[in-house]
């Protein structure tokens, strides 16, 4: 169970002091700073009230909220959670927006929810101006600090993150449509650059193209009855599509037909759109551990060994006796038909499964490392960040 520790909060708001010149202020869920002393602005309940709404927000969209907190007065509420509980939140430091006009405006607003002028005066004065991309990068930062310090998971926080990112995406592709006047159907043609992104095992590449699909999608009939149609023939035709490819990935079928439940008994585009996200990430790990357009059985018999015994020592004498042919030979037939060595599969192959226990268990790095078939964790931190550009800790925490 998560445990919000005096230390933990401690040595995060010195670390974020000795970076801003501010601390963080731990806050329980009424919207009530704990352990401080001094708490002036809660003193106000429009402050409290504001609070309270950021929280929510925090948690809605899977990042900090930046908000102004009193009038003229702006900071940042990062929403404590860990593996969907809610312990509470982080507050930033109170701080004035650059250009935001006189600070008697904003002694006059105080005074005007209850404060006593002579401290509104005096905690105005000592407020600091930051610009606005300034905030946002201490919010950004905090939220860093704290979920690498305490290791939580903020799974339900991330989850929406992704999920309103990937409807940002999706308006801003409907918007796109709208302005250029292109037909509705075009964005069909995308099945084989789609294709070609799974191929590459480029997730954000292939989520940015499906979203615009997607918007596609809405844009010709925003109906739920055509949405779940079209949504569903969308996975069929990225299944025939792999199955073209390459006749030996016919197992998609079976899949595929999973996945048309679950989008059947999907409620609105929203849920509809993650749901078939989630699809597209399981649908790029079937291709892209198999491998799109390998139609040699001998590669086939050997990737799939690796397939099946990541986790253990692989050299490629084991993996050409598998297959029936030379290591030098089976070297060769690797590289041309899936355009990778042996070794730059094995490790992919490593990778992506470290990805789904990072996303979906809690066990450590270290355990993961081990499980996944490196023989140490540095080894794996090396590995993991060539492959996706970031750290298993910041992948961890949504960072990558």
């Amino acid at each position: 169970m998560a445990i919000l520790s005096k230390s933990l909060l401690e040595g995060a708001s010195r670390e974020f002091a000795a970076r801003y010149g501010r601390r963080l202020r731990p806050m329980d869920v009424s919207g009530r700073v704990v352990a401080q002393a001094g708490d002036w602005l809660g003193a106000t309940e429009r402050a409290r009230r504001r609070r309270s709404v950021a929280l929510q927000e925090s948690l809605n969209a899977g990042v900090a909220h930046v908000f102004e907190e009193a009038p003229g007065i702006w900071t940042f509420l990062l929403a404590l959670e860990d593996r969907r509980m809610v312990h509470g939140a982080l507050l930033g430091p109170d701080v004035r927006l650059v250009g935001a006009g006189p600070r008697e405006r904003t002694v006059s607003a105080l005074v005007s929810q209850g404060l006593r002028e002579t401290m509104a005066r005096r905690r105005v004065a000592r407020l600091p101006e930051w610009t606005e991309s300034r905030l946002s990068e201490a919010a950004e930062f905090g939220r860093d600090l704290f979920y690498r310090r305490s290791g939580w998971r903020p799974d339900l926080m991330e989850e929406n993150r992704l999920k309103a990112m990937q409807m940002a995406q999706i308006n801003q592709a409907v918007e796109d449509l709208r302005r250029s006047g292109r037909p509705a159907l075009y964005a069909f043609e995308k099945e084989r650059a789609l294709l070609a992104r799974i191929r590459a095992g480029d997730q954000a590449g292939a989520r940015r193209i499906l979203n615009e699909m997607l918007a596609v999608i809405y844009l010709s009939s925003p109906k739920p009855a055509v949405l779940r149609a079209r949504s569903v023939e969308l996975l069929s035709c990225l299944t025939r599509a792999a199955i073209e490819d390459n006749p030996l990935l016919e197992p998609l079928i079976e899949r595929n037909h999973a996945w048309t439940e679950r989008l059947i008994g999907a409620r609105g585009f929203e849920d509809m759109s993650a749901m078939l996200t989630r699809a597209l990430d399981e649908f790029m790990d079937d291709i892209y551990l198999q491998g799109v357009n390998r139609s040699d059985e001998r590669v086939q018999k050997a990737m799939d060994y690796i397939g099946r015994h990541y986790g253990m020592p692989i050299g490629l004498d084991c993996l050409a006796k598998v297959a029936g042919v030379s290591a030098s030979r089976l070297s060769h037939l690797i590289k041309s038909h899936t355009g990778r060595t042996y070794l730059q599969a094995l490790y992919e192959v490593r990778v992506r499964h470290a990805q789904h226990l990072l996303k979906h268990t809690s066990k450590s790095c270290t355990e993961i490392a081990y499980e996944v078939g490196f023989g140490d964790q540095s080894y794996f931190i090396k590995h993991f960040k060539r492959l996706t550009g970031t750290t298993p800790a910041r992948y961890r925490r949504g960072g990558g």
